[in-house]
């Protein structure tokens, strides 16, 4: 692990890192021989800095495994997620500015929509906008549960979390989305024999039939399902880690809370385009020395099945690239926190294209293209993403010779 041997590394020094990750960024072609949703979209500022950097490709969790997106992004901050889990309840609740304590169960919500017989139709409710969600969150929220505190809050269109307080709590919960449409929303059950667990479960239960009886009517969002059961994980900072004073920019709330979650500030701007968010960067660039800049959509463009629509979104930050470009970043790092091909409309357990540019340091690849192919021919191989950030620390001048 990078926390064991990098800290008696550490040097300081002013130069700048920045963490650029396209969710979902990895694809695949939609017909044999084809371009992935990347080598389909026309990238030349990547392209530039593929030509000039390195290439390689890595693997979130290990080979086959199809990962989340909290641990797909706790192994780009340099934790393995195999010893660090996290669930996304967490990731969540963090995100929205709820406080979870040790001890604290927390869930990410999704409204969803159920027939007359109470099997789902739509696991997303329609993707109702957010001024839709409100209102139906606030009666949530009335709910009560004897024994135990339970705060709700909107997250961002379909979504929201639940934190649960109390004594004797156990987040070891199983997930109530069955991942498909014509059944029901599973109970929640324990995933151990223990009997905290079992009453945290029953606890759950009582709440979702009661979320349940307040949303009926509703022609959409008439129904629940509740994931990513989790209590705080205690993380190492990633500042103390690192030496580095850090700072997110995201749109979405829960990739919020995964900087929070270690420790990362978070900065506040206005919009959801990539411009945007370069330009919040730019506005607070002397004030760190490591940026996390986190672009959503080109997941949700690859969980709908929208390969143009994925392509676009890539395009559309590789045009507002120039602004980023523009600070002269000592570091920048491109990628993706897993792959979520178009074509599969999941996530998937593919390689994710990375983009290592250091112009003072990177040692140049035969590769003039930012794209699965070019990246798994590239000088970086495949290798493990909580290795990325010792990448970035060496390339920025940050770490010392190990050893005599």
């Amino acid at each position: 692990m990078p926390f064991d041997y990098i800290p008696p590394l550490l040097q300081p020094n002013g130069k700048k890192i920045v963490l650029l990750v396209m969710d979902g960024l990895g694809g695949l072609p939609l017909e044999a021989g084809g371009p992935t949703e990347l080598e389909f979209a026309s990238t030349p500022n990547m392209d530039r800095l593929a030509a000039e950097g390195t290439l390689g490709q890595t693997i979130p969790i290990r080979p086959g495994i199809t990962p989340g997106s909290g641990p797909a992004h706790l192994a780009l901050f340099g934790y393995d997620p195999l010893h660090h889990p996290v669930g996304r309840g967490v990731l969540s609740a963090l995100g929205v500015g709820l406080e979870v304590r040790p001890g604290d169960v927390a869930a990410r919500g999704n409204f969803c929509t159920l027939d007359a017989n109470g099997n789902i139709t739509d696991r997303r409710a329609g993707r109702i906008p957010s001024e839709e969600s409100v209102p139906l969150v606030e009666k949530l929220a009335q709910i009560r549960i004897p024994g135990v505190e339970v705060e709700v809050r909107q997250v961002k269109e379909y979504r929201f979390v639940v934190v649960m307080r109390g004594e004797g709590l156990d987040a070891s919960l199983v997930d109530t989305d069955p991942q498909k449409t014509g059944v029901p929303p599973l109970p929640v059950r324990p995933a151990t024999n223990s009997p905290a667990a079992a009453r945290t479960a029953e606890l759950f239960n009582q709440w979702v039939a009661e979320a349940r009886r307040v949303l009926a009517g509703h022609p959409k969002a008439n129904g629940v399902t509740l994931r990513g059961f989790a209590t705080d994980p205690e993380l190492p900072r990633f500042n103390d880690a690192y030496g580095l004073k850090s700072a997110c920019v995201a749109v979405y709330p829960m990739y919020k809370g995964v900087a929070r979650l270690v420790g990362m500030d978070i900065i506040a701007f206005e919009g959801e385009h990539p411009e945007d968010e370069f330009a919040a960067l730019a506005e607070h660039w002397d004030e760190y020395d490591f940026f996390f800049v986190h672009i959503k959509k080109t997941d949700s463009k690859g969980e709908d099945g929208d390969f143009e629509g994925k392509a676009h979104i890539i395009e559309s930050v590789d045009a507002a690239l120039p602004k980023l470009l523009a600070l002269e970043p000592d570091v920048l790092m491109i990628t993706g926190d897993h792959s979520t091909p178009a074509k599969m409309r999941s996530h998937s357990w593919h390689p994710v294209p990375f983009l290592m540019w250091a112009p003072e340091t990177v040692r140049p690849d035969a590769q003039t293209r930012f794209g699965e192919t070019a990246c798994a021919q590239g000088g970086l191989g495949t290798f493990q993403a909580h290795d990325a950030m010792p990448l970035a620390l060496a390339h920025a001048g940050r770490l010392e010779k190990f050893g005599a």
